[in-house]
C-alpha cells in the first residue's frame, strides 16, 4: 500500500463538510489519515493540493500566498456547493488559510493545527534578503521512521516562497478578530517548527466566543499522523459533531 499519495483527495459523505488544507511544501498525504476517519464518521471531505505543492520545488517558486488562498477558496466553494455546512481545518500553513477563510467566508467552525504565528528557524525573516542569491534550503533532518512513510512534499524549500508564508501569517495575525466561528485550536507540545505559544497567541485573540485550545504532549508538528493522533482525530470528530448545525456568518467583502 503507497501511503505516499501526494494528490488532492475528495471523500463522499453527507450534507456536513469538512475542508483539509495541508502545510507549506507539503501535500494532502499528511492529512488523508484524518481524512478517512472523517468519512467513516459520515462527513464529505475534501483535501485540495495547494498550487505549486506536489509537483517541483521549481514550479513552487512561481507561486506565492495569493495563488495558495486561491487554492484553497477554490477547493471551499467546490464543498459548499455540495454540502449545507462546511468547517475548514488546517495544519501548519494549511491553519493559517484555514483562519483567513475562517475570517471571510461562511463556515461553520475551523480548526487550525499546529498553525503559525511565531516560526523556529529565525532565518526565516531573513529569507527575503537571501532569496536573490539562495534558491532553495536543502531539510538535512529527516522524518522520524513513525512519520516517514505519509510524508510526499518537498525536500527542499524555494526560499522565495518564505518570505510569501511570513506576508499570509501577518496577514492572519490581523484577521484573528474576525474570525467569529467555533474554533479549535491544536498544538503539539514537541513541535520544532512552529513555536507552541503561536497556539495561546491565536487562542487570545480569535474573536470567536465559542473556543477551545488542545495540547498533544507527544507528537510534534506533523500532527495528524504522529504518536497523538487518534487523540487529535477524536477530538475533531467531537468538535464537529458539537457544532454542526450553527449557523455560519455572512461573506465578508
Amino acid at each position: 500500500m503507497n501511503l505516499k499519495r501526494p494528490e488532492a483527495f475528495d471523500l463522499p459523505g453527507g450534507k456536513t463538510g469538512v475542508l483539509l488544507i495541508h502545510g507549506f511544501t507539503g501535500t494532502p498525504s499528511e492529512l488523508r489519515l484524518l481524512g478517512e476517519f472523517l468519512a467513516e464518521k459520515g462527513f464529505a471531505v475534501k483535501a485540495p493540493l495547494l498550487a505549486g505543492h506536489g509537483t517541483t520545488p521549481e514550479q513552487m517558486m512561481k507561486t506565492g500566498m495569493r495563488d495558495w488562498i486561491k487554492s484553497a477558496g477554490d477547493a471551499y466553494f467546490d464543498l459548499k456547493r455540495r454540502c449545507e455546512e462546511v468547517f475548514v481545518a488546517g495544519l501548519s500553513m494549511g491553519g493559517a488559510l484555514a483562519l483567513h477563510l475562517a475570517a471571510r467566508l461562511p463556515v461553520n467552525g475551523v480548526v487550525p493545527m499546529c498553525a503559525p504565528i511565531f516560526l523556529a528557524d529565525r532565518r526565516a525573516k531573513f529569507s527575503r534578503f537571501v532569496a536573490p542569491f539562495v534558491k532553495f534550503h536543502h531539510h538535512k533532518t529527516p522524518h522520524p521512521e513513525h512519520i516517514a512513510p505519509y510524508m510526499a512534499g518537498y525536500t527542499k524549500t524555494p526560499v522565495r516562497c518564505v518570505p510569501e508564508l511570513l506576508k499570509l501569517i501577518r496577514m492572519v495575525r490581523r484577521e484573528l478578530r474576525e474570525v467569529k466561528v467555533p474554533a479549535l485550536i491544536m498544538q503539539a507540545e514537541q513541535d520544532l517548527t512552529v513555536l507552541p505559544k503561536s497556539a495561546d497567541y491565536i487562542y487570545k485573540h480569535i474573536g470567536s466566543r465559542k473556543k477551545q485550545l488542545k495540547w498533544y504532549p507527544n507528537s510534534g508538528h506533523i500532527l495528524t499522523v504522529d504518536r497523538d493522533r487518534e487523540q487529535v482525530f477524536a477530538d475533531l470528530a467531537s468538535f464537529l459533531h458539537e457544532h454542526r448545525g450553527s449557523s455560519s456568518p455572512v461573506l465578508r467583502v
